[in-house]
Parts: C-alpha cells; sequence; structure tokens
C-alpha cells in the first residue's frame, strides 16, 4: 500500500488533535518526497564535485599565477556559486516536470494542507543541497592548499538561509511560470550567477550601477556571508547582506505558499 495512501480519505476515525495530524502529514509526504528524490543523491553529489571543479579549477585557469588571495574569494565564492545553480535549476526543474506529469496536481488534491508538500519538498532539497558546501571545500583545499578559518555559527546559519533562498526561489520561479518558461529562465539564471554576479570575483569590477543593483539581489550577500563563515579573519559578516538574503527568502516562500493554496 503506498504510504500516501494513509492521506486518502476512506475513513474518518476519531479526530487527532491538529498539530498530530500536520506532523503525520508532514512526515509521510516527506517520506514519499525522498522516495522520489533520494535515489537521485548520488548523482547530485556527483554533479557538485564537478560543478566545484569546473568553477574552483576552471575558473583559476583564467587568472595567470593566481594568487592566494584571489585563490581564496574564488574558492569561498565557489559554495554560493553551486547552492545558486543547483537550488532554482534543480529545484524548477523538478517542480516543473511535476506539473507536466501531474504529480503535483495529486498532491495539492490530498486531504493535507498544501503548504505541507512545499515544506516537506523544501526539507529534501536542503539535505540534497547542502553537500555543496562541503563539497567546494574540499576541492578548493586540495587544489590551492590554503587554510579555513571557520566561523562555524555562522557558515552554518549562511549555508542554510543560502540554500533554503535558493530552493525556494526555484519552487516560485516553477509554481508562477509555466513549465516551458520555467526552463528558459533557470538557464538564464545560471548564466547570470556565473558570469555576472561578484560571487568569485570581487564587486569592484562591475560598473557602479550594477553594483547597486546586486546589493539588492541575494547572490552577493549570500556569497559574503558564507565566505565571512569560511574565512573570518579575513572577512566579516554584515547586517544588511542577512536582512537581503532573509527579504528574498520570505518573498519566495510567500510567492510560493500563495500558488500552492490558491484553488485549482
Amino acid at each position: 500500500m503506498s504510504e500516501l495512501s494513509v492521506l486518502e480519505p476512506t475513513r474518518s476515525p476519531a479526530r487527532a488533535p491538529r498539530r498530530t495530524s500536520l506532523w503525520v502529514g508532514y512526515a509521510t509526504l516527506l517520506r514519499w518526497t525522498m522516495a522520489q528524490t533520494g535515489s537521485m543523491l548520488p548523482f547530485v553529489i556527483v554533479a557538485q564535485a564537478v560543478l566545484a571543479a569546473g568553477i574552483i579549477i576552471g575558473f583559476g585557469l583564467l587568472i595567470p599565477d593566481i594568487d592566494t588571495a584571489s585563490a581564496q574569494f574564488l574558492s569561498t565564492g565557489a559554495p554560493t556559486v553551486l547552492l545558486m545553480i543547483i537550488g532554482p535549476v534543480m529545484v524548477a526543474t523538478g517542480v516543473a516536470q511535476a506539473r507536466t506529469s501531474g504529480t503535483f496536481t495529486y498532491l495539492r488534491a490530498l486531504p493535507v494542507p498544501r503548504v505541507l508538500v512545499l515544506f516537506a519538498d523544501l526539507t529534501v532539497w536542503l539535505a540534497v543541497m547542502l553537500p555543496s558546501v562541503a563539497v567546494a571545500v574540499v576541492v578548493a583545499q586540495l587544489r590551492y592548499g590554503f587554510g579555513y578559518s571557520f566561523d562555524w555559527p555562522l557558515l552554518l546559519t549562511a549555508s542554510v538561509l543560502t540554500a533554503l533562498t535558493a530552493s525556494a526561489i526555484g519552487y516560485a520561479i516553477a509554481v508562477a511560470l509555466p513549465p516551458l518558461l520555467t526552463q528558459l529562465v533557470t538557464q538564464v539564471l545560471v548564466f547570470f550567477v556565473m558570469l555576472f554576479s561578484p560571487i568569485t570575483f570581487p564587486t569592484s569590477r562591475l560598473p557602479e550601477w550594477f553594483q547597486i543593483v546586486h546589493d539588492v539581489l541575494p547572490f552577493r550577500p549570500a556569497a559574503d556571508l558564507i565566505r565571512a563563515g569560511l574565512l573570518s579573519d579575513t572577512y566579516a559578516a554584515s547586517g544588511r547582506d542577512l536582512f537581503v538574503l532573509l527579504a528574498w527568502c520570505a518573498l519566495a516562500l510567500a510567492v510560493s505558499i500563495r500558488a500552492m493554496v490558491r484553488r485549482g
């Protein structure tokens, strides 16, 4: 019997407390989502390693005789690039495919609060995405051999918040746009993050007006927070960066929740 069958309204036993019902629904959806996505985890980790090598090693080849400071900036920006690519692209693609196949409609029709479907999906994607930070750190250590000065509370907070924001942005794109347009937007976003966002290079290399744009986008603030968590003796965290990232996370979650709970 399918795990989700426990959610189907075949019987009406004695009503359990609402809190328990919410937890049971969330746990069941989480198990189902893990069963659907869990098999992809090894492939995602391999993809993370390849992307990390491409960013850290490949981009490093573009800088002749790269010095330690440049290698550190490039390497500590790589985790943010990975999260901001894997989140919007893979999450958006997965949700778009679920909408096309009818799975998304089926999950929204189950007798549980629709927002639990979103929370279960985001939980699984966080588990899938967070290893990318460790992968990038290991690849950079193997390539350049410099030491880190970890600020663990900041690093963990920034990594989780960045992964959640990236996943929520991907989810919001997928539920707000048609599937074909979702694919187009996510592909454009990949190039924007990798080539035009000051994540692996200093902001000062951009025109002044573009620097201002990135002050209100989530990419540079996320990179600076994670960088401060990896090299706490060189870079400092900014409250403004945290506020910008939180604002984007809240906005993306709001768009996703609104799309999940609306009729139809």
